[in-house]
């Protein structure tokens, strides 16, 4: 499934905010993705990390439609490789506005991400005019 699910996020905010003043929490947010194997087995299966740009460029050099999960609000898409298949999720510019959109929606101090060192430049211009009229 997604990295961050935006429902799954939804439902710990909800909580969050009941026990704790909203203008000192910050959401979490994955700037990452996972390359399963499948078929997956719990408790066995292990992904690969992917840079958000990375997922992408995998998915064009495999010829691989990129969907997206509404619910989730989270891209993915499907290929094979060495005749095992396989899903990639990732984030893109819409699950980051979805995230974005939760931040405002719940008037949120702001956000925290893991992990920087995978550049993705889309989120940090969405981030700008997203929130650059915002005073901090």
């Amino acid at each position: 499934m997604a990295v961050a699910p935006l429902d799954q996020v939804r439902r710990v905010v909800d909580y969050a905010v009941s026990r704790i003043d909203r203008t000192k929490i910050d959401l979490g947010i994955p700037n990452y993705g996972y390359d399963w194997l499948l078929p997956y087995e719990r408790g066995r299966s292990r992904a690969r990390v992917v840079g958000n740009v990375e997922a992408v460029e995998l998915a064009i050099r495999t010829g691989s439609e990129i969907l997206f999960d509404e619910t989730a609000q989270s891209p993915y898409f499907y290929y094979t490789q060495a005749g095992r298949e396989h899903v990639v999720w990732f984030e893109d510019v819409r699950s980051m506005k979805a995230r974005f959109g939760l931040i405002a929606e719940y008037g949120l101090r702001g956000a925290g991400y893991w992990n920087l060192m995978r550049p993705f430049r889309a989120n940090w211009l969405l981030w700008n005019a997203t929130f650059a009229t915002v005073r901090r």
